[in-house]
């Protein structure tokens, strides 16, 4: 609609004397002017230093007022390279900023669409709708800018939804959208972690058709659930339940503690689990790697099988066997391709690109084990979703050591996945989890979508060297040597 990024130009001044020269349509909407290191109408509002440059970002404003969801940002490297993201509105310079609605009857407005919203969702034995509230001085003028552009009431109100945002028509009265805007409730459940035959070191245990056992309900943990919005259902910011077999998990007080035998158990699993991923995300320092509310389907289909839709951006875990969202390692293995897929759009069109995202997803599952495994057969990929299909022990759909190179070579992506991921694990090995994580997500975001083995490693180890010096660089070289993949 309005949302524009602009092109990534070079400088040579420092942070403080920056000019960026680029043009956009003011906020007045006016003819373009050139933009400067604080364009006019822009107001700092935070600094982020990330790990290879700093991120500056801006409420736009008019007349002194916030402009709904107005904002500007300029990224700007180590090297001095700066990236502008503009996403403010026009707005017409002779808009009036004067409100004819009392803030009283804004809010009172605001107020009857939560309530109203709230019914809607309600439980059906339930016929009334908690009341929402508004704290005193929750409504504030601003503007709201595009073809529409009107000054607003911004109406913040409390309900059993959480925290829901109303923007009320200053002239008329009218509620122009009311929405949710809560990301941080705090709930309950219970998890397998990873999974049980991990947690309990207990290779015999077997799937049983689903049903209940004393053995693995004594591997169940209480978690709690972070993100969520507060709607009753397991909905985050990092993980949205979508679909699940037998209806979605609902809960008005956000407790979610169900057996394995409940199909909710597995929806629990997979929100704990991806929450848990995105979080540890964050903590390495990346705020854009699938930095969403990632859609699941889980238990839809009966085969053996999980996949992600790059389609319709969309996980689906599948309940034959063990059910797959059952093990942690599966969810955190299709949640690695969504993490690819979401850095580099269209990511795996060749087939060693293919292979590349199929040896990632196995390596983030082993990486994601790691603090909750007590070092338990970590290369072993999938330990409890594969006893319903091996008979070895110890039961594992892949392996992160296998020992492969390129010499193996077979032209299926899961099988030469293999390679990669053993290179990946042996740069864990070598650096550590956090610089090796770190390094290899770091790397991504340079890969083309249909690129090589040795491509994408020659990246990796650019990855090292900027992040970590000749030392680490050296030591990733070695690990793709090791693979032949340089």
């Amino acid at each position: 609609m309005r949302k524009r990024r602009t092109a990534v130009v070079a400088v040579t001044a420092g942070l403080a004397t920056i000019s960026l020269g680029l043009s956009f349509t003011s906020a007045a909407g006016a003819a373009p002017e050139v933009a400067v290191a604080n364009p006019g109408g822009l107001k700092l509002i935070k600094t982020k230093t990330s790990l290879l440059g700093k991120h500056y970002w801006y409420q736009q404003t008019f007349k002194g007022l916030p402009v709904i969801d107005g904002y500007y940002a300029k990224h700007v490297t180590k090297d001095g390279v700066v990236e502008v993201a503009d996403g403010r509105d026009a707005v017409p310079a002779n808009l009036d900023v004067s409100a004819k609605v009392q803030p009283a009857a804004a809010t009172q407005s605001a107020n009857a669409a939560v309530i109203a919203r709230a019914a809607r969702i309600a439980a059906p034995n339930k016929t009334i709708a908690p009341v929402p509230t508004a704290t005193q001085g929750a409504a504030k003028l601003a503007v709201v800018g595009g073809p529409n552009a009107r000054l607003v009431w911004a109406v913040t109100s409390h309900s059993s939804e959480g925290v829901s945002r109303s923007l009320v028509d200053a002239d008329t009265g009218s509620v122009v959208e009311s929405k949710v805007i809560s990301d941080n409730v705090d709930g309950r459940g219970s998890v397998f972690d990873p999974n049980p035959v991990v947690s309990q070191k207990n290779e015999k245990l077997t799937d049983m058709n689903d049903k209940n056992q004393d053995a693995l309900f004594v591997a169940q943990k209480n978690v709690v659930l972070r993100n969520l919005d507060g709607s009753g259902f397991l909905n985050g910011s990092y993980v949205n339940i979508k679909e699940g077999n037998g209806g979605l998990a609902q809960n008005k007080n956000n407790t979610f503690v169900y057996q394995r035998a409940n199909n909710k158990f597995e929806q629990v699993m997979v929100y704990y689990h991806v929450n848990q991923a995105q979080e540890y995300i964050h903590q390495l320092g990346f705020t854009e790697a699938n930095n969403e509310s990632q859609d699941f389907s889980v238990d839809t289909i009966r085969d053996d099988n999980s996949f992600y839709d790059p389609e319709t951006d969309m996980i689906t875990m599948g309940d034959g066997g063990v059910d797959d969202a059952e093990d942690a390692e599966v969810i955190w293995h299709e949640y690695g391709h969504a993490i690819q897929d979401d850095i580099v759009p269209g990511f795996g069109e060749s087939l060693q690109a293919g292979s590349i995202g199929e040896g990632f997803g196995d390596y983030w599952a082993v990486t994601m084990s790691v603090p909750v495994s007590k070092g338990f057969n970590l290369p072993c990929v999938m330990d409890w979703d594969a006893t319903s299909y091996t008979s070895t022990e110890p039961h594992c759909l892949r392996r992160t050591d296998t020992g492969k190179t390129t010499d193996d070579i077979v032209g299926e992506v899961h099988d030469d996945g293999e390679i990669w991921s053993n290179a990946l694990w042996d740069i864990h090995q070598a650096l550590g989890r956090t610089k090796a994580n770190k390094v290899i997500l770091e790397s991504t975001f340079f890969y083309d979508p249909d690129t090589s083995f040795a491509a994408a490693a020659q990246d990796t180890v650019q990855a090292a060297r900027l992040l970590y010096g000749k030392a680490a660089a050296q030591q990733v070289t070695d690990a793709f040597k090791a693979r032949k993949i340089l």
